[in-house]
């Protein structure tokens, strides 16, 4: 399982709102500039996080993206799973699975349990705690190249 660069660029992408709660719409030319994301890829990611419900979208003079939420109630799961889908190391592993050999399987419990882990770590980060995070560390102008 690799989180794709719809994944990653739409994770900065929704950074940037985070950045911005409160003070209104972030365009997209705002965000590419700020994360050193093209554009064009933004565009095709952001109606999947509009249809999950993650942000809102103003048009004209003054328009651009918001988050729907408070930064610290939308996690880093809930961003990557409207991306990617659920994020799972087998097929047998996830929400829906129904694996018929799961009792007899030495290799389930490890899916299973590598599953749990990921989901635990991804929906227990806020867009709020990579602001705090940013705030304490400090960042730099991001490129196209880093993740």
């Amino acid at each position: 399982m690799i989180i794709s660069t719809k994944g990653r660029y739409g994770l900065r992408a929704m950074f940037e709102l985070a950045k911005a709660w409160g003070r209104g719409p972030v365009s997209l030319r705002q965000i590419s500039e700020a994360q050193g994301l093209p554009g064009p890829y933004l565009e095709q990611i952001f109606p999947a996080l509009k249809k999950a419900g993650l942000v809102t979208a103003r048009r004209g003079a003054g328009g651009g993206y918001e988050l729907t939420l408070p930064p610290e109630r939308i996690s880093v799961g809930h961003v990557l799973v409207a991306l990617e889908g659920e994020l799972t190391p087998a097929e047998c592993a996830g929400s829906g699975a129904a694996c018929e050999n799961a009792g007899s399987c030495s290799a389930y419990a490890i899916w299973r349990r590598i599953y749990d882990g990921i989901n635990h770590v991804i929906h227990g980060i806020s867009l709020a705690d990579m602001v705090e995070d940013d705030r304490r560390f400090g960042s730099r102008k991001a490129d196209g190249k880093r993740c």
